[in-house]
């Protein structure tokens, strides 16, 4: 009994007790040095893979974004709380399409941004134009929906190099359409009598450089383009055209029609069309699996008859092999 009362017999079982605490304190220890050995990685890891400065991007573009690590994507987004729409008679929120948004990402030595711009019809050609003059590309312009009430109209961007000068041409895009939401632009309109023909269509051919027909007042041109699909050869009466379609008089004339483009003509008949003040409809495809691919942009003018011609030629003169 003297043994077991004695100090050390009394200390002994106090010493296992904190020998016991110490080695489950090592291994706590040791939990959180692995912890935040793997919370350093994943930051070094996210860092890595995003290689943006997300701050700056998000300054640049007036909006706030989030960051996918694993795809190392950096997303910034603009919903269109504003857009009372209703689809089919269903009303339609952001969550349900209607955020435009632009996406950055490294490759290789640059940086490339691909986005999608929600729009009213009457912002669809001054965005276009803050685009294109800022060093984007457009590439598709149509609808996401049928029976949407304000028509929506949906802009496909992209463009590669320096991050600073991509976000900064987003930023301009954005800061376009923001001002259209603050003070929204009328449709363009004419008052015109398509039945009754009232210019010169010699001037239209001269300056086309190739002649069309008149009938029931509308002077329309058609220059056809050849592709292949599959063994087959088709062309311009298989709807490989490109075609105008004039009405109105001298001074005052609306023209529509459409562009067959291949990919690489688009930005330059974009560009030569929104700088004569012609507005762009459409941006798509007419076939899939043709050879070589063709783009078709639709588009709707109104001005002097000359003017409207010269524009066309313009953007005609853009591309390969004329």
């Amino acid at each position: 009994m003297r043994h077991l009362n004695s100090p050390a017999a009394m200390l002994r079982p106090h010493a296992e007790l904190c020998r016991s605490a110490g080695m489950r304190f090592e291994r706590v220890l040791g939990v959180i040095a692995v912890l935040a050995a793997a919370i350093a990685f994943t930051a070094r890891a996210f860092c890595a893979e995003i290689a943006l400065d997300t701050a700056r991007i998000e300054k640049l573009t007036g909006l706030k974004g989030t960051a996918n690590a694993q795809e190392g994507v950096f997303k910034v987004s603009f919903p269109r709380k504003d857009i009372a729409a209703t689809v089919a008679g269903v009303r339609v929120i952001p969550d349900m399409g209607l955020s435009a948004w632009a996406a950055f990402t490294r490759a290789g030595d640059h940086t490339m941004v691909m986005g999608d711009i929600v729009l009213l019809e009457n912002e669809v050609s001054p965005v276009m134009s803050a685009a294109l003059d800022n060093g984007l590309e457009i590439t598709a312009l149509h609808n996401h929906f049928a029976w949407d009430s304000p028509r929506i109209l949906f802009m496909h961007i992209s463009g590669m190099g320096d991050e600073e000068r991509l976000a900064s041409a987003v930023g301009q895009v954005f800061g376009t359409l923001k001002k259209l939401i603050a003070n929204p632009l009328g449709p363009p309109t004419a008052n015109i009598d398509v039945g009754q023909a009232a210019f010169d269509p010699s001037s239209i051919e001269q300056t086309l450089g190739t002649a069309g027909t008149l009938s029931n007042g509308v002077y329309k041109v058609v220059i056809g383009r050849k592709t292949t699909m599959g063994e087959h050869q088709i062309g311009k009466d298989m709807g490989v055209n490109t075609w105008a379609a004039f009405a109105g008089s001298d001074k005052r004339a609306v023209v529509d029609g459409d562009f067959a483009m291949l990919e690489g003509e688009v930005q330059g008949v974009l560009k030569a069309l929104r700088a004569g003040g012609i507005n762009v409809v459409a941006i798509h495809n007419h076939m899939i699996g043709e050879s070589p691919r063709y783009v078709f942009l639709h588009y709707w003018g109104i001005g002097p008859v000359r003017d409207l011609a010269n524009t066309l030629k313009a953007a005609h003169d853009t591309q390969s092999g004329h």
